[in-house]
């Protein structure tokens, strides 16, 4: 594959605009980011940002993305074996495939990054089987069809038990105790707990809120939200009415934070203006 401008590489593009790609990263991220070390996830999500021109695509150096990085963070970036290793990760999970590319000479150039869409949940089909209908002797086909009852019976009573949904005693551990305390007394099954908690990281990654230790007594309080407004009238999709109710709360937050930031810079400019007068 020939290297070139970005536009070349439009037709690799997974995502019909970048609100999609976005979002969907936002999903491999809440699922994955364990997966991957502080320095790799800084790394990843530099990756994502040269993705945005052409939604999910990016073809720059390894050698520039370290560099934005290394000013973005002043001075405090990533080594290039974390990036490789990120690259890796994220090719095994199937977020990511790499495609190798070449200069005009036939020398190696920067590789294609095409990231990939986060996978739906499908239902697996049902197998179908196929009984002879021809047989031989009559008493043979009454035992056998005894035996093969008795083995359906057995299997479907298996079955029965395996797909019985499973409780909130197996949560998973990366759901906070304290948050799947609260959500279990409303959504008993195990799946639901964490499903909540999942669109949580969702939020607290779109908002910058991951790291936040209050981020589970906002979870809570806007769950508790999402209860007594469904004690009053009737929620067609609770989780995503509680994914709002979050999302909201942690960008004004996040506003605030951002406000309180500019503040305090300003009042430094102040003094440091009026410092440099008086003296």
């Amino acid at each position: 594959m020939k290297n070139g401008c970005i536009e070349q590489f439009e037709q690799y593009s997974q995502f019909s605009s970048l609100k999609e790609f976005n979002t969907h990263m936002e999903m491999w991220l809440a699922v994955h980011k364990d997966d991957f070390s502080k320095g790799e996830r800084v790394g990843l999500k530099r990756l994502v940002r040269f993705a945005a021109k052409i939604p999910g695509v990016c073809n720059a150096k390894i050698g520039t993305v370290l560099k934005a990085i290394h000013d973005e963070h002043n001075g405090n970036g990533i080594s290039r074996s974390t990036f490789k290793r990120m690259i890796q990760k994220a090719i095994g999970v199937g977020m990511l495939t790499v495609h190798e590319t070449e200069r005009k000479n036939g020398s190696q150039s920067s590789n294609l990054y095409v990231f990939q869409p986060f996978p739906k949940n499908e239902l697996p089909k049902e197998n179908q089987l196929n009984h002879p209908n021809k047989t031989s002797n009559p008493l043979k086909t009454n035992s056998k069809k005894i035996k093969e009852r008795k083995e359906t019976d057995s299997a479907n009573h298996t079955e029965n038990k395996t797909n019985k949904p499973l409780d909130y005693t197996y949560t998973s551990d990366r759901v906070p105790y304290s948050f799947s305390q609260v959500v279990r007394y409303f959504y008993t099954e195990a799946k639901q707990i964490e499903e909540f908690w999942r669109m949580t990281q969702i939020a607290a990654y779109r908002n910058n809120f991951e790291n936040r230790k209050d981020l589970v007594n906002i979870a809570v309080h806007s769950f508790k939200q999402l209860i007594s407004k469904l004690k009053v009238s009737t929620i067609q999709k609770p989780i995503a009415y509680y994914y709002g109710i979050l999302n909201k709360k942690l960008e004004e937050l996040y506003f605030e934070d951002l406000y309180e930031m500019e503040f305090c810079m300003a009042l430094v400019k102040n003094q440091l203006f009026l410092s440099f007068n008086f003296n």
